[in-house]
């Protein structure tokens, strides 16, 4: 069989994996050894022929900035689109549902997004919140660390762009192509090719000859409806030892605007040489404010994430120094094994999760993914498929960023159904912004639950232990009494209506998510 046809087969058994028609799947791969992949249970149903429009329901952006949109909505292509209520500074391509133009003048404009195909339509209504806040739910989309490190090229990343469009996460909302570290010259590398001066005679950063063009690339995003994400540090050398901000801050930020960059991660790294050891509040705020305010004054919208890995209780200061989504914690990366544990210690900051301002405990590491302690070629994670529902979950619940870092050239269908489901999504993009209230049941079992701007309550019941156990919700947990709706949301059904409490199986290192109603 020709490299061409194990693939065609490869992605046939793929479709009629997402279809739940079959459970595994077995092809050829490598230098003609056979290998059988075991397809775990695939728990979101797949989407339906006709249209749904997914999505936040609320979206912040600043005055009479470059506006780009995509809408997110499922369903057989070709689609459809018309908004009705548009400001007229903005124009909607009716057959790709890309929204562009200027932002419209500072206020609330409500309009509604109708979707039609061959076997049916939807609707949704999305207020645009023209102001002074950005990311009123929190960022999703992808970056490139966990599964290219130090081997990031302008061609991966438009691949990525590429794979987002052509796998459906476009579709329920991931809209952010972020490159992390390693885009810019370094002094020395064992790559030469990423060898080279730092600036040139302006003062301008130099990218590396594996990024020939970055307005290129941002255009070649920006064309699909997606935005584009850059990475520095307020230090003199990034993480990875490639230049950094230190001196150039300003020049820097209004060279990511020129190229059209829509989102920035400031990594502390090497700044802490230059912040000693002064161990004062102001000391970590200084350089996070001083790019927070640069960042205000350009004339694009640019996501502020700060990654300083929870320091100084972050949490506390992070929105008034100008930044979107911070770090609470270190590098997940190297502690997969604690994503239960870093969860429960992110959700210790709750009330300080809100529209604009969102408490981040890392990255999505599912599907292919690099070793971070060898920053190695990606390989399909270890962690159990139970986990993996489990991780999304919390993430969900936590209304954490949704940035994937998993190797978008190797998503499977079992990766797809983890990152995809529009209900779980829909969880985390509420426009509450409540991070969930934690209750344990015991060292192994804990509830999360989330209140949700219609009132319902979105709950995960969740098993860390080796085996199978039961788990229930009281309502005075919930704070409801009465007769209430229980809908399972990653298998997208009712599963009953429930009076005082709700229990179930969880399964081990499991969850179970359910939205009861109001």
């Amino acid at each position: 069989m020709t490299e061409k046809s194990k693939l065609t087969v490869y992605l046939f058994l793929m479709f009629f994996a997402m279809l739940g028609l079959v459970s595994t799947i077995s092809y050829c791969a490598g230098k003609g050894k056979d290998k059988t992949k075991s397809l775990p249970e695939l728990l979101t149903p797949a989407p339906e022929p006709q249209p749904r429009v997914n999505g936040p329901l609320v979206y912040g952006c600043r005055p009479g900035h470059p506006f780009l949109y995509r809408i997110p909505c499922q369903g057989i292509r070709p689609i459809s689109f018309f908004a009705k209520g548009l400001p007229s500074v903005l124009k909607l391509d009716p057959s790709t549902g890309i929204i562009t133009g200027k932002v419209p003048g500072k206020g609330e404009y409500t309009i509604t997004i109708q979707a039609t195909n061959s076997k049916g339509k939807d609707s949704r209504t999305f207020k645009i919140v023209s102001g002074d806040k950005l990311a009123l739910t929190p960022p999703m989309g992808w970056n490139h660390w966990y599964a290219h490190y130090d081997r990031i090229t302008d061609q991966m990343m438009r691949e990525a762009a590429d794979v987002m469009i052509s796998s459906g996460m476009a579709d329920v909302g991931y809209q952010y192509v972020n490159i992390d570290d390693c885009w810019m010259n370094a002094s020395k590398n064992n790559d030469p090719k990423r060898v080279g001066p730092l600036r040139n005679d302006q003062g301008n950063v130099i990218p590396n000859s594996y990024f020939p063009d970055m307005k290129s690339l941002t255009n070649y995003i920006h064309a699909k409806g997606l935005k584009a994400g850059i990475y520095t540090s307020p230090g003199t050398l990034t993480c990875g030892g490639f230049t950094g901000a230190y001196k150039h801050e300003e020049q820097d930020a209004r060279q990511f605007a020129a190229w059209g960059f829509d989102f920035l991660k400031y990594d502390w790294c090497s700044y802490g040489d230059i912040a000693g050891k002064d161990n004062k509040i102001e000391a970590f705020q200084k350089p996070y404010r001083q790019m927070g305010t640069i960042l205000k004054s350009l004339d694009r919208d640019m996501v502020f994430n700060l990654c300083q890995y929870g320091m100084c209780d972050v949490w506390k200061w992070g929105g008034e120094v100008g930044g979107h989504c911070w770090r609470t914690s270190g590098d997940l990366g190297f502690e997969l094994d604690r994503i239960f544990d870093v969860a429960l210690k992110n959700c210790e900051h709750r009330k300080y999760s809100r529209p604009g301002e969102w408490n981040d405990p890392d990255y999505i590491q599912i599907g292919y993914i690099g070793n971070a302690n060898k920053m190695g070629i990606p390989e399909l994670t270890l962690m159990p498929a139970a986990m993996q529902y489990a991780y999304m979950s919390m993430w969900s619940l936590m209304a954490a960023p949704l940035i994937y870092s998993g190797d978008m050239s190797k998503l499977d269908a079992f990766t797809l159904n983890v990152l995809c489901n529009p209900e779980v999504i829909e969880v985390n993009q509420d426009p509450l912004g409540e991070c969930a209230e934690v209750i344990k049941r015991s060292d192994d079992c804990f509830l999360m639950i989330k209140n949700r701007i219609d009132g319902s309550k979105a709950v995960g019941l969740f098993n860390r232990g080796k085996s199978a156990t039961d788990i229930k919700v009281d309502w005075s947990e919930l704070r409801v009494t009465g007769k209430h709706t229980v809908r399972d949301l990653w298998r997208e059904k009712d599963l009953g209506k429930f009076t005082q409490q709700f229990s179930t199986t969880v399964p081990s290192q499991g969850v179970v998510m359910v939205n009861i109603d109001r």
